[in-house]
């Protein structure tokens, strides 16, 4: 179209009916409290497709490995750290966590209100605290409420402490008051769906999966053979070391291939920290394993990315339990990122989203643990039609793409 003759009046009127056309999309607050971003690669993807959609995007997180700069701006996204106690590793531990995160919280929320007059919170669970921080802007200011419950809370206390009680039911009572205040709910996967419709009574189509498969520049990672230590196999986890995560189980499945089935010939790569990360270096010292076991706890993403690149067979070995059953856990789908096969405990969402990449093993038990990791290793065939079924469901049904769709269309359903 040509301006050629319009006068400024005219040029004026246009441009300005131009300007109409554009809707503006409001201010995101989001609040995670159990990682910093961006190394919540959950929230950091999330943040960067919701910028890339024209929302302006805040983010308060915790000051923790290594993420400790109060404010800072990444990539166009907001982020507002605090302070936290150390990471819980006992019930006093989780009270002195929650309640140092709750104060830092609330103080940032009503900094970056005043900052950027966000019309949206955008709440990240665990824990089901996070809708004492959102209730006071919903009730004054209308602002609408996101919860992304990332993991059901009530299991992971009874998976922690080994049981219910009074305690237990203050927490089922949080997670109620927290569906109770959201207006849409994101879920990891659908057997978490399924609870927010039962036991939250949300409406179906106000509760929208959102998987969490990585985005990762694969082809651009190199390996590095030196972490075989001269060893045929590597074989890595990942994740974080807490006493849920069962890595214990992988300790001593090490042990059992080692010291009872004779194998040299294979080296263990357990990369991450966690209340238990001492815990489980001390055991590993005890089986006199340190040869066998390298434990570098937090490593950089070319690290992580390099030792992915190399490595044989992935382990997930959470144990099965109620909680479990409901989580997909990153690791699984960064090992399928990498066309790895994985070995792991038979969990529901586990099996729902590794299907023939991985192999199973339905107990917890660390010698049989052990022993499908050596059967996996031995069988070079099967690895390679699990890392192809691997590879095709991560560009598939697992896609983060997919799943970009699903989480703008949560919040169009609130910014409505």
């Amino acid at each position: 179209m040509s301006t050629a003759g319009l006068s400024s009046n005219d040029l004026k009127r246009l441009t300005k009916g131009f300007a109409g056309n554009i809707v503006k999309k409001p201010a995101v607050l989001i609040i995670v409290e159990n990682l910093p971003v961006p190394l919540d690669r959950r929230v950091w993807q999330e943040s960067c497709a919701l910028r890339d959609a024209g929302y302006e995007v805040v983010v308060i997180c915790p000051k923790m490995r290594g993420w400790t700069a109060a404010y800072e701006c990444r990539d166009g996204i907001h982020i507002y750290r605090h302070w936290i106690s150390e990471e819980a590793g006992g019930l006093l531990g989780f009270v002195g966590e929650y309640a140092s995160a709750l104060c830092g919280e609330t103080i940032l929320a009503w900094k970056a209100w005043w900052r950027h007059r966000f019309r949206i919170i955008h709440i990240c669970n665990p824990p089901d605290l996070l809708f004492l921080v959102a209730l006071p802007f919903k009730l004054f200011f209308g602002t609408r409420v996101i919860y992304d419950q990332h993991d059901l809370w009530p299991e992971m206390y009874e998976a922690k402490f080994g049981g219910r009680g009074y305690l237990y039911w203050m927490v089922r009572t949080a997670e109620w008051l927290t569906y109770w205040l959201a207006d849409v709910v994101v879920a990891t996967n659908q057997s978490v769906k399924k609870v927010a419709e039962a036991r939250g009574k949300k409406k179906p189509d106000s509760v929208i999966v959102v998987r969490t498969a990585p985005k990762i520049q694969v082809q651009e990672c190199a390996a590095d053979n030196s972490l075989r230590r001269g060893r045929r196999y590597l074989v890595g986890y990942v994740g974080v070391m807490g006493n849920a995560d069962g890595v214990h189980y992988l300790v001593e499945a090490v042990k059992h291939i080692v010291q009872h089935r004779k194998r040299q010939d294979i080296q263990f790569l357990l990369m991450g920290t966690g209340p238990e990360y001492e815990t489980l270096v001390k055991l590993r010292d005890f089986y006199k394993l340190r040869d066998f076991v390298d434990m570098p706890g937090r490593v950089s993403n070319e690290y992580l990315f390099s030792a992915l690149k190399t490595m044989d067979l992935g382990v997930a070995c959470d144990p099965i339990n109620p909680y479990n059953n409901h989580c997909t856990m990153n690791k699984t789908l960064e090992y399928m990122a990498f066309g790895k096969p994985q070995v792991m405990f038979a969990t529901f969402e586990g099996r729902e989203s590794a299907a023939e990449a991985a192999a199973y093993i339905y107990e917890n038990c660390p010698e049989k643990l052990g022993d499908i990791i050596l059967e996996v290793l031995r069988d070079e065939q099967r690895r390679d039609l699990m890392s192809s079924v691997a590879l095709r469901r991560i560009i598939g049904p697992l896609a983060w793409e997919n799943s970009v769709e699903n989480l703008l269309s949560a919040y169009e359903n609130v910014a409505t």
